[in-house]
C-alpha cells in the first residue's frame, strides 16, 4: 500500500509526437506516419517498457477518424494492441492542433461536434483499455491559438492579435464540452490539460515593451487554464473538476525576448533574465493548488542528458517546497521532425535513422544512462513489473528523494 499514493502507475511519463495540422501550404500533417509510428507502435512500446516508463501521451487523429460525423477509430488499432501489449497506460490527446476540414472553430458547430467526437473516442477506448482513463482534449490551446490564430502557421490561419484570444476562447469552450463528454462515458476518466510554461522578457532596449511581455508571462500563459477552471468566463462552464491534473511544458525556447511580430526570441543560455524553472512551477502551483506534471520536456542533441538533469533538480526543489508533482514527461519517446525544415531534432529517447525508408529506433545513450540515475535515485523501477498498474507511484520515494538532495531553484540551464 503507498504510504503517498501517485496518479500514475510510473513518474516518468513519454509520448509520441501526434500533430495532424493543416500546414501553411494547406497540406495536411500527419506526424505520427513521418515518425512511423503506426507501423512501429509494438516495438515502441516495447522500449518504453524496458525503460520503465508505464504511460504514454498518445493521440487519436480527429481529422483522420472523423468523417462528418461518422467515425473509423481503426487508424488506433495498432496502437491499443501495442499498448495491452507493453501494459503501457495512455494520456489520449484527442486534438493536436488538427480538426476536420469542414469545421470552423469560430462557430459553435465546432464545439458541438467535438464534444460528439469525445464521447465516441471515450467509447471506443475505455472498454479496449485497462483504466484509469486519461484525457487531454486540446493540446496547448494557447500554443495552438498562437499558431493558428496570430502567426497562421497552421488552420485556420489566422493572423492577428483578437483572432488568437478569439481561438482560444473557442478552443477552450470545446475542451470544456469535451470533457463533459468523455465523463459521460466514464465519470472517473482523469483530465490532463497541457499548456506551454513561459516566460517573456522585454528587450533591454525597448523597456516600453515590459508591460507586453508582463501581460504574456503572467496572463495570457495563465488564460486557457483560467477558463478551464471556471476563473475566467465562468458562463462556459469550467471548474477545477475540469481543470483536473495541470500539464506544464518546459523548453529551453519557452523563455524569451518579446517581439511585436511574429514568434519572439528565445534567451540565450545564460542570460541573467531566464528564470529557475522551480519558480515557473510554483507559479501554476500558487495560482491553481491542483496535480501537476511537466507535460512535456527535452533537451536538444548532445544536450538532452544534461536537460534532464536539470529539469529533475529543478523539480525536486518544487517537491520539497510542496508542490503536488505527480510525473515528468520525457517527450518525445522517438525523435520529430522541425515543422519548418523537415529536419529531425534529436530530442527524443530515441533517434530515427532511415534505413532504405524505415526509421530506425535508436536510443540516445546518454539520455538513457541519466534518465536511469534518476529512477535509482528516486527508488523507481528501471524496467516495468509483470503487473505495473497493480499499484499507484509510491511519491513517498520521490518526496524523501527531494529532502535528501536538498537542491534549491538554478537559472543557470545546461
Amino acid at each position: 500500500m503507498a504510504r503517498q499514493p501517485g496518479i500514475f502507475p510510473t513518474f516518468f511519463i513519454s509520448g509520441f509526437e501526434c500533430s495532424t495540422f493543416l500546414w501553411k501550404d494547406r497540406k495536411r500533417r500527419d506526424l505520427v506516419a513521418e515518425t512511423q509510428h503506426r507501423q512501429h507502435a509494438a516495438e515502441d512500446y516495447r522500449i518504453l517498457r524496458d525503460l520503465g516508463i508505464a504511460v504514454a501521451r498518445e493521440g487519436i487523429p480527429w481529422p483522420l477518424v472523423d468523417r462528418g460525423g461518422v467515425y473509423d477509430f481503426s487508424a488506433i488499432d495498432p496502437l491499443i494492441d501495442a499498448m495491452n501489449r507493453a501494459q503501457v497506460l495512455p494520456i489520449w490527446d484527442l486534438c493536436h492542433y488538427g480538426y476536420p476540414e469542414d469545421l470552423d472553430p469560430f462557430d459553435d458547430a465546432f464545439t458541438r461536434r467535438f464534444a460528439a467526437y469525445c464521447r465516441a473516442a471515450a467509447s471506443y477506448v475505455v472498454p479496449r483499455l485497462r483504466g484509469p482513463h486519461f484525457f487531454t482534449p486540446i493540446n496547448e490551446i494557447t500554443f495552438f491559438s498562437f499558431c493558428g490564430g496570430e502567426w497562421g502557421w497552421v488552420a485556420p490561419y489566422r493572423n492577428t492579435r483578437e483572432d488568437r484570444f478569439r481561438l482560444r476562447l473557442a478552443l477552450c469552450k470545446a475542451a470544456i464540452a469535451g470533457v463533459g463528454a468523455i465523463r459521460e462515458v466514464d465519470p472517473a476518466a482523469r483530465m490532463v490539460h497541457i499548456d506551454p510554461l513561459v516566460q517573456v522578457v522585454a528587450p533591454r532596449d525597448r523597456p516600453d515593451q515590459t508591460e507586453a511581455a508582463h501581460q504574456e508571462t503572467y496572463v495570457d500563459t495563465f488564460l486557457a487554464w483560467d477558463i478551464l477552471c471556471g476563473r475566467e468566463h465562468p458562463e462556459l462552464g469550467g471548474s477545477p473538476e475540469v481543470l483536473d491534473i495541470v500539464g506544464a511544458n518546459n523548453y529551453s525556447f519557452g523563455q524569451m525576448e518579446y517581439r511585436e511580430q511574429g514568434p519572439h526570441q528565445a534567451l540565450d543560455q545564460g542570460d541573467e533574465r531566464v528564470k529557475p524553472l522551480c519558480d515557473l512551477l510554483r507559479l501554476v502551483w500558487e495560482r491553481y493548488r491542483r496535480p501537476m506534471i511537466i507535460g512535456e520536456t527535452s533537451g536538444m542533441g548532445q544536450g538532452r542528458a544534461a536537460w534532464l538533469k536539470d529539469v529533475m533538480e529543478e523539480s525536486l526543489a518544487a517537491v520539497q517546497m510542496g508542490m503536488d508533482l505527480h510525473g515528468v514527461c520525457l517527450f518525445p519517446a522517438v525523435d520529430m521532425p522541425d515543422w519548418h525544415t523537415g529536419k529531425w531534432l534529436n530530442n527524443g529517447i530515441c533517434d530515427l535513422v532511415d534505413e532504405g525508408g524505415r526509421l530506425r529506433r535508436v536510443p540516445h545513450a546518454p539520455y538513457v544512462e541519466e534518465l536511469r540515475r534518476w529512477q535509482k535515485e528516486l527508488n523507481r523501477v528501471t524496467a516495468l513489473d509483470e503487473d505495473p498498474f497493480s499499484d499507484p507511484v509510491e511519491l513517498q520515494d520521490v518526496i524523501d528523494a527531494a529532502r535528501r538532495l536538498r537542491k534549491a531553484p538554478d537559472k543557470d540551464w545546461s
